[in-house]
């Protein structure tokens, strides 16, 4: 029954730090899979209209909990990928509600996604574009809770830092607006409500956007924000942010080597 699951998955759950090896046990012993999925499927109907209660949130994220535990490990990250259990996840970062509960449940799933990128495996960077879950991390960046959007953006960052990821992205120019557009309304927000965490993640994810010709040549015409441009961002970055402080530096160089015949969308 669920109340059996959800009893053992506070238990496992406190077991995650203990046993190194929980990920390949929760992976091959019977049923156990199937029964952390089944926890997450209940939940479906009480997303829309939002009923979710705090502690049905708490169950579900406890098996979310292990679930990054069987993503996060090398030996079953691609068996989890294979059996696109990340997909069971997706129905909840589509959820808007502002309710704690929700946003505990966004948070959580996206913590899943965060363990899958942590190692740059391609596979994984692979999956993430095919499943377009881009204008999902979008809409969190946009309108999530302060560290939603940090891990959302982080996640970014990490597709971003791949060569597939990156061309992706850059192939259409819809693409990329999509996404300079929300990362210019992020660097509007942090002049009001600054966040060392995530101002470091959308500086990295604008570096990395300049190492392509064509986003290059788009950022240096309108679409780089004014306030990294000018270089008054720096008053942002937190005093001992060395790393912050240098790609902004980078950011600026790329942009003022670009060439006079550049690529365009």
């Amino acid at each position: 029954s669920s109340g059996i699951n959800a009893e053992y998955g506070v238990e496992l759950s406190k077991k995650r730090e203990q046993v190194p090896d929980l990920a390949p046990l929760l992976w091959h012993s019977f049923g156990t899979i199937s029964a952390l999925l089944q926890e997450i499927i209940a939940i479906y109907p009480l997303i829309t209209p939002p009923q979710l209660t705090a502690t049905q949130s708490n169950s579900v994220c406890n098996a979310l909990a292990l679930l990054q535990c069987v993503a996060s490990h090398p030996d079953t990250r691609s068996y989890f990928l294979q059996a696109n259990i990340p997909l069971f996840l997706y129905p909840f970062l589509h959820t808007t509600s502002k309710q704690r509960q929700f946003e505990y449940l966004r948070l959580t799933s996206l913590g899943v996604v965060g363990a899958l990128v942590k190692p740059d495996d391609k596979e994984v960077i692979q999956f993430l574009l095919n499943t377009e879950i881009i204008p999902l991390l979008l809409r969190i960046m946009e309108h999530g809770s302060e560290l939603s959007k940090t891990v959302a953006t982080f996640i970014l960052q990490k597709i971003l830092l791949d060569d597939h990821g990156l061309s992706y992205i850059c192939y259409t120019f819809e693409r990329f607006k999509s996404v300079t557009s929300v990362l210019q309304s992020m660097v509007d927000c942090l002049q009001r409500e600054p966040s060392g965490r995530l101002l470091k993640h959308v500086v990295r994810c604008y570096l990395r956007l300049s190492e392509n010709p064509r986003a290059k040549e788009a950022l240096n015409r309108n679409l780089m924000p004014s306030q990294l441009k000018d270089g008054t961002i720096i008053q942002m970055v937190k005093a001992d942010d060395n790393s912050t402080r240098r790609w902004i530096q980078m950011l600026q160089r790329n942009l003022s080597n670009a060439p006079k015949t550049a690529s365009q969308f």
